[in-house]
């Protein structure tokens, strides 16, 4: 799949936990790990808002594009 998650990466960044993330999104642990593992079919604007607002980041920090 061309489009990478790397909500992994910003939570590293920011030394925050999965858990800690789902709980701030309002999602369970279980939609947040098919969402960083690359399995989710879209995400709401409205999601990716509270990502970006959660770890202080922009979109382009957490989706990134790759040709195949």
């Amino acid at each position: 799949m061309p489009i990478i998650v790397n909500v992994d990466v910003m939570l590293a960044k920011r030394k925050m936990q999965s858990k800690e993330l789902a709980e701030i999104l309002g999602i369970t642990p279980a939609n947040l790990s098919i969402l960083k593992t690359g399995k989710a079919k879209g995400i709401r604007f409205e999601t990716l808002e509270a990502i970006c607002k959660a770890l202080d980041c922009q979109p382009g920090d957490v989706l990134e594009y790759i040709s195949e």
